[in-house]
């Protein structure tokens, strides 16, 4: 997906396991299957997860990881309402990989599809919309800015060089999702205080259960502060029709929003932009995320 990709095998996790957490290395090492850009996930014995960094932009996320997520849990004001990654111990580099790691706490469940949205108004947009509102509650002091901490205009430049990008065979309406686009531009901006933001509510970072009820979250690499409306991305990563106004009522007025329309207009927005890129950039290298940038257009378009 990558130029800059590492490969990274079973057999190097399991020497890497072996040589710096001994007490791990009986343990069965498998890797997840997953549309993941930034991380190869392996499964270590029953209870355990490896993430191994793709790249050197990904390595960067090991630190804010380890050391925010237990923090963010710590410092809510209550608890968050399903569990997320729990880092048990980080690995250092070793001969056949240049960057640090993590090992965390496998967390049950099953992804949602990433063309499929969830169209009943059941309790997974609810759920959802909850931890949201725990997050944008948490206390901002010391937190890091997200990686998608910015405006929409500071977007536009790289939004409107991936349109440039689309081809026929993208399925994509280009003066339609340009218009979209332009909309979501002259929403009003964000004026109050930054808020705590997971910043990649898609398919992949969902976890459901069995009874369709949202069972973790996961792959914090973007969290930080930000403007509310990005985490509204899920309205259109996860969601159509009644699902989305279902999350949307019960995420409305939770810790900053400010004025709801706009944010709900910035929050289409982000999604569309995110999609937008992704798209284009993954052409050829990631199914699993051309079609959720599919349908993330798909949505936008038909709910605008």
């Amino acid at each position: 997906m990558h130029a800059d990709e590492a490969e990274i095998r079973p057999g190097l996790v399991r020497r890497l396991i072996a040589a710096q957490f001994p007490r791990w290395a009986g343990l069965p090492v498998e890797r997840v299957a997953s549309g993941g850009t930034v991380n190869a996930v392996f499964r270590l014995g029953d209870e355990l997860a490896v993430r191994m960094p793709l790249t050197p932009g990904g390595a960067k996320d090991v630190d804010l990881e380890y050391e925010h997520l237990p923090r963010l849990a710590a410092g809510l004001p209550v608890p968050l309402p399903v569990p997320v990654p729990e880092p048990v111990a980080k690995g250092e580099p070793g001969p056949g990989y240049p960057w640090p790691w993590t090992v965390c706490r496998w967390l049950p469940g099953t992804v949602l599809p990433p063309d499929a949205g969830v169209a009943a108004p059941g309790p997974l947009a609810g759920d959802l919309a909850v931890f949201v509102n725990a997050m944008r509650a948490a206390d901002p002091a010391g937190a890091p800015s997200s990686y998608r901490g910015g405006t929409l205009a500071d977007r536009d430049a790289g939004t409107r060089a991936a349109l440039a990008l689309l081809r026929p065979g993208d399925g994509v309406d280009v003066p339609a999702v340009t218009a979209a686009w332009e909309t979501a531009l002259r929403a009003p901006a964000h004026t109050g205080p930054p808020v705590w933001l997971h910043a990649d509510l898609s398919p992949g970072n969902i976890l459901v259960t069995d009874d369709g009820r949202l069972g973790g979250v996961i792959d914090f690499g973007c969290m930080g502060l930000g403007e509310p409306a990005v985490d509204l991305i899920a309205a259109w990563n996860l969601f159509t029709g009644p699902a989305r106004e279902a999350f949307r009522a019960a995420v409305a007025g939770g810790g900053g929003a400010g004025d709801e329309e706009a944010a709900w207009a910035r929050g289409r927005g982000w999604a569309l932009s995110i999609s937008l890129i992704q798209l284009p950039y993954y052409r050829h290298t990631n199914p699993v995320m051309v079609a959720s940038s599919r349908f993330v257009i798909d949505q936008v378009l038909a709910d605008g």
